[in-house]
């Protein structure tokens, strides 16, 4: 099949991508507009497969849309491009608006249009468990029919982008389908994500910030394990349906943060400055010392959580990782791709101080 991923220079589109290059036939036509998150890198190792394309173009753009539809003549497109960080949806709401609503909008009347001709053109548009709000520090979990209720400005825009995805299957017989899938982590994770954030401030001996208590709760998926459920998605879906992918593993912020602390006390421990002396004794000091809590983020949800059973039930898929083999992977690939994602954050740090290179 040849397939459109949208954003897939970005964290999980680029996971997305290298599952169908390494591990399938298909062909991929990689749409992305490389915003700051987006990072061609993340495709070094697939990006000269005969199997792959790149296009730098924006969603909003749709004579650009169509140009990419009429030129690749995909069978499905997988809509992962999207402004998704938080706090940045707090203090500029404007982008999320133009990209996750706007170009959302745009992708779905060029597929509209595209799938006059090809009746069986599916599109798949990947989205976040935060469009359902929080959750009551209890049994409960996020299904498939979880009414919504955002609380952000990047939540509020992937609901707006959801719901319009739904209404154009409905209304317009597109071969739609919906996924919402919990926190994401591994390998090529933009350094202002907190694993990575975390991982690499550590190693730089930087204070490691948590919100308020650190007691907010996520389920974590590892994103290849994400990828994976991504696939079977486009190409095995019912059209028309949501499919919620979580990855069984509810962690608070704070025991995140210290679960990468022990792994970087055991991989690599503090240099010997970090030594002090106590009854004689050489104490190594541990990374969980930089541990640091700053004032919470306005509107924190404080709990999300997954039921993935619809997915495992109708496609057969569920993760592979466990959250402690995810994630000791994820910081022993930090440890060992400075390349990656150094100049990613000399970039990040820079422009935090407001300058321009």
């Amino acid at each position: 099949m040849k397939i459109i991923v949208t954003g897939g220079a970005g964290f999980i589109g680029s996971a997305v991508i290298r599952h169908l290059i390494k591990n399938t036939e298909h062909q991929v036509l990689n749409l992305d507009k490389l915003t700051y998150a987006g990072n061609l890198a993340s495709l070094k190792e697939v990006e000269s497969s005969d199997r792959y394309r790149f296009v730098q173009a924006d969603i909003c753009d749709r004579s650009a849309v169509d140009q990419a539809f009429a030129s690749f003549k995909p069978d499905a497109i997988m809509h992962l491009a999207a402004e998704s960080h938080v706090d940045r949806s707090i203090d500029g709401p404007a982008a999320f608006i133009q990209t996750n609503i706007i170009g959302t909008y745009t992708l779905l009347e060029a597929a509209r249009s595209y799938a006059k001709d090809h009746p069986d053109f599916r599109f798949h548009h990947i989205s976040t468990d935060e469009v359902y709000g929080d959750l009551e520090l209890d049994d409960s979990l996020f299904t498939e029919e979880t009414p919504y209720d955002p609380s952000s400005p990047y939540s509020a825009s992937k609901a707006s982008s959801d719901h319009l995805v739904r209404s154009w299957q409905r209304t317009f017989g597109l071969k739609a389908l919906i996924t919402n899938c919990s926190n994401n982590y591994g390998p090529y994770h933009f350094p202002e994500k907190l694993i990575p954030l975390v991982i690499l401030n550590a190693l730089e001996g930087k204070p490691l910030p948590i919100y308020g208590k650190g007691d907010q709760i996520r389920d974590w998926l590892y994103v290849e394990d994400h990828a994976r459920a991504l696939c079977t998605v486009c190409l095995q879906g019912k059209p028309g349906e949501t499919y919620n992918i979580g990855g069984h593993n509810e962690k608070q912020n704070i025991e995140v943060v210290k679960t990468i602390c022990a792994i970087l006390d055991d991989l690599k421990p503090r240099s010997s400055d970090s030594h002090s002396r106590e009854g004689g004794n050489l104490n190594r000091s541990s990374y969980s010392d930089l541990i640091t809590f700053v004032a919470d983020r306005p509107g924190h949800d404080m709990r999300y959580a997954i039921d993935a059973g619809k997915i495992e039930r109708e496609l057969g898929w569920k993760p592979a990782e466990t959250f402690e083999t995810g994630l000791r992977k994820t910081v022993q690939w930090y440890l060992d791709n400075k390349w990656w994602w150094e100049p990613l954050r000399e970039k990040y740090q820079r422009e935090r101080l407001g300058l321009k290179k």
